[in-house]
């Protein structure tokens, strides 16, 4: 039934990629959706692994060209078998063309003068690449490029490496004057995606038994990062701290809560509670009944639909001797989700936004050339003359 099931969703997938580069002859505006991608079929595994393992703006290891292809070949049987396991494939292309779909359709409505909006997909490791895509806007001929990263909270990790994949691809190459380029870097402090992520905890309540719900430990949990760039000073941990207090209020429940950390890669020390030890942990406290909240994912992929929900949810809580666990859904098409998405990037058109301070600042301990070279990038990239720049402005 999975595979039966993978194959349709592949289908949508393919169907909705090469619509995402086809829906307008002439865009006006693209939208171009950062994010890291996931292998769409097995085959895919050993090289989306590969890229990952050598990326040092992802994870940093000694002899990287070397260690890195190693880690990557010794896991691709094993990272294979879970794809297999949640259907042969990741499901995140799919997700971002249907809410880039939903987002433009959106945006035309509302900014008439910027439509027609194009989204354009933009992978760090699988196809569609970022070199493809950067290729593709060009092409296209659109006047306005707005680069959307899908990672509410930045970190240098993720956000971080998909910029420094645009500056590479114009390093050795002219950036063309027709376009202008703005960014969106971070988001996480935005009232509509604590409200959607409230309405999927509400979700997830009204399944438990009235008298246990008030009891129920909502337990917020975002992929790990590995200490050495916290002490360097990457924003991430308290953007996704702001996530799950703006949340928690917006959620207005007595319910307890905290946030822990998943997906740890390697043998460094990363950000701590780990997500299923503080299960187990919470359970030989008495704990009987859990909510887990993936609140820096905006759409469902690997570690939603396995780690969670195989690895932990039934996995580790079983073994742990928890009465029940639910899993709350990731944003994907929610309504409310992509209201947020059309909020955020409306304002930033409507108020002729550039790029922001916030983004250009590098880490109080960063001694990285590449980053450091990144920022001035996009400093010249996005700067406009104040003349030129109010011409872009929407009223």
């Amino acid at each position: 039934m999975l595979s039966s099931l993978y194959c349709r969703t592949s289908s949508i997938a393919a169907q909705l990629c090469a619509a995402s580069y086809s829906t307008a002859a002439k865009p006006k505006t693209a939208i171009i959706m950062l994010n890291m991608g996931g292998p769409t079929t097995t085959d895919q595994v050993g090289d989306y692994l590969h890229r990952i393992m050598t990326d040092r703006d992802m994870i940093q290891l000694p002899v990287q060209s070397r260690l890195g292809p190693w880690i990557a070949k010794r896991r691709t049987e094993e990272v294979q078998k879970k794809y297999k396991e949640i259907g042969g494939g990741s499901p995140i292309l799919k997700w971002t063309n249907i809410q880039g779909e939903l987002l433009t359709k959106k945006l035309d409505q509302l900014l008439p003068e910027s439509a027609p909006h194009k989204h354009y997909v933009a992978f760090r490791y699988v196809p569609p690449f970022t070199s493809d895509t950067f290729t593709q806007i060009e092409q296209d001929g659109v006047e306005r490029a707005v680069i959307f990263s899908q990672y509410p909270q930045y970190s240098c990790a993720t956000a971080g490496s998909s910029m420094n994949a645009i500056a590479d691809f114009y390093k050795n190459r002219q950036i063309p004057k027709h376009i202008k380029f703005s960014v969106i870097e971070r988001w996480a402090s935005h009232p509509l995606l604590a409200r959607v992520f409230a309405e999927r905890i509400r979700e997830k309540l009204d399944k438990f038994q009235r008298n246990d719900r008030d009891h129920v430990l909502i337990m917020f949990t975002a992929h790990s990062l590995p200490l050495k760039a916290v002490s360097r000073g990457d924003t991430y941990p308290h953007e996704v701290a702001s996530t799950v207090a703006l949340t928690m209020r917006e959620l207005g429940v007595r319910n307890p809560h905290r946030l822990v950390w998943q997906s740890k890669v390697g043998p460094l020390p990363w950000l701590q509670p780990y997500t299923d030890d503080a299960i187990k942990a919470y359970a030989k406290q008495g704990r009987k009944h859990l909510i887990l909240v993936p609140i820096a994912f905006v759409n469902e992929h690997i570690e939603t639909l396995h780690e969670l929900d195989i690895e932990y949810c039934d996995e580790v809580a079983k073994e742990a001797g928890l009465t029940q666990v639910e899993r709350a859904a990731a944003p994907n098409d929610h309504p409310i989700f992509i209201d947020a998405m059309a909020d955020v990037v409306s304002q930033h058109i409507k108020n002729g936004e550039t790029v922001s301070s916030q983004f250009l600042s590098r880490c109080p301990h960063c001694v990285s050339a590449r980053c450091q070279s990144s920022k001035q990038f996009f400093k010249d990239l996005c700067y406009e003359p104040a003349q030129m720049k109010e011409s872009f402005i929407v009223t």
